[in-house]
């Protein structure tokens, strides 16, 4: 079977979108530090008040450093009868969806998603269970698979 990777891209980007959460986390974790450190909350013991912010800061760090291998396991593959999606590195998924039950094909993207170049393809069957998202494809890529999963589907469904 034949995977296609997302972009290389997506790596930068989710870095960017993890630090700034690691960040924010981080400094609202502070909030007891900074009140024990200026008075207004003694009680409070010296091992929560730094324990807070250094264990969000250590797990936001742990994050960012398994964000490219993420990015490496993430793919998609275009079968005759169906589209396969996979992610995941310790808890590997692979989602196949028939052309013949897609209903429903949203291709979108933010504006950090934009600067980058890249989209988010979600696909919706019948069943909740098949349904899917691809993030990190390329926008030409992007509008290609849409038309062609869209066709198929369109063709499978009228063979029904």
């Amino acid at each position: 079977m034949d995977w296609r990777p997302v972009s290389p891209k997506l790596v930068p980007l989710r870095l960017i979108t993890g630090g700034i959460s690691t960040l924010v986390w981080t400094a609202i974790l502070a909030i007891p530090l900074i009140l024990k450190l200026a008075g207004v909350w003694p009680g409070l013991w010296g091992w929560t008040a730094w324990g807070l912010p250094a264990a969000s800061l250590l797990f936001g760090i742990v994050e960012l450093c398994i964000v490219p291998r993420q990015v490496r396991a993430m793919g998609y593959a275009e079968r005759e009868d169906d589209f396969l999606i996979k992610r995941g590195i310790l808890f590997r998924e692979v989602v196949a969806i028939p052309y013949g039950r897609l209903q429903y094909l949203d291709v979108s993207d933010g504006p950090l998603q934009r600067g980058f170049g890249l989209r988010t393809l979600k696909i919706s069957t019948a069943a909740s269970d098949t349904s899917g998202e691809l993030t990190g494809v390329p926008q030409d890529e992007a509008e290609r698979l849409r038309e062609q999963l869209t066709a198929r589907g369109q063709a499978r469904l009228a063979g029904l």
